[in-house]
């Protein structure tokens, strides 16, 4: 925690705020950090004349500073029944990601919301700001157990209805919608977010350890499918998948957001404390 609380979570465009933040906004307004000068107009406050360079040059500048505004920090974590699996179960990865950024954001004044969609139902928490959150956030996140099928296009349309003010968005999901993924993010892309997806798989998605004869249920709608598992077919599986992930970050990659994938494998610090901060997303 000490680690993430040194952290802040970064925006690629210009993104307003409503309160008085610890961040510098690239737009100017009132601080103590100098940005710039700019031609006295009839009518400006006088007492940010700039009589030293008025000295120099006998013309009135106005100087401005860096505005100081808070950041909307958005996180919606898929919470359907098929991020219920995995020896490291996708769900407990998935959520432990999102607190981690969460409590990132609410340490540094950002204005942070939560939503988490299980089985048609949405659970929120809304503009939490500042450490005393912490235990609330927690607590929340604890609480979620994942069920329902997987609906990434109403889940996205509710909380673009909802959250109409930009901001960076955290979408973390397996993305494993029958109905696809290009609806959900083209709507996102269209809402004004700095948009970075989280693709969680468990290990054993990606590399099964299968031989033999299974009968595979479907976690979210029970149809049933019998598998004989043979070296050719594990082999097609697993570049199947790969094709799904790249088709996944191209699409990302065409619309502005970054795309991250990680298997719960990898320690979620590394994601949060590594490979965010090469996504740009915190620093």
């Amino acid at each position: 925690m000490a680690r993430l609380g040194a952290l802040s979570v970064i925006s690629k465009k210009i993104l307003a705020g409503k309160l008085r933040g610890e961040r510098r906004s690239k737009k100017r307004g009132e601080s103590l950090e100098f940005a710039d000068h700019r031609q006295y107009a009839q009518g400006d406050d006088l007492r940010r004349i700039d009589w030293n360079l008025y000295g120099r040059l006998e013309k009135l500048f106005l100087k401005l500073f860096l505005a100081e505004e808070d950041l909307s920090v958005y996180i919606l974590l898929d919470g359907s029944r098929s991020m219920d699996y995995g020896s490291v179960n996708k769900f407990d990865y998935a959520r432990k990601v999102a607190a981690a950024v969460a409590y990132i954001g609410i340490c540094n004044l950002d204005r942070v919301s939560l939503t988490v969609n299980v089985n048609g139902k949405e659970h929120n928490l809304s503009d939490i700001r500042g450490k005393k959150q912490v235990f609330r956030l927690f607590d929340f996140l604890s609480k979620i157990k994942p069920d329902g099928k997987t609906d990434l296009k109403d889940a996205v349309r509710r909380f673009v209805l909802r959250n109409r003010r930009p901001g960076v968005m955290l979408l973390v999901s397996d993305f494993l919608d029958p109905a696809g993924y290009e609806d959900p993010l083209k709507t996102l892309a269209g809402a004004r977010m700095d948009l970075f997806a989280i693709h969680v798989m468990a290990q054993e998605e990606v590399d099964p350890v299968l031989t033999g004869d299974f009968l595979l249920i479907d976690s979210e709608n029970g149809e049933k499918l019998d598998v004989t598992a043979s070296r050719k077919l594990v082999e097609n599986y697993q570049k199947t998948v790969r094709g799904f992930c790249s088709s996944l970050q191209q699409f990302c990659s065409n619309r502005g957001a970054s795309y991250l994938f990680a298997t719960t494998d990898l320690p979620f610090e590394a994601l949060v404390l590594s490979y965010l901060r090469t996504a740009g997303m915190v620093r």
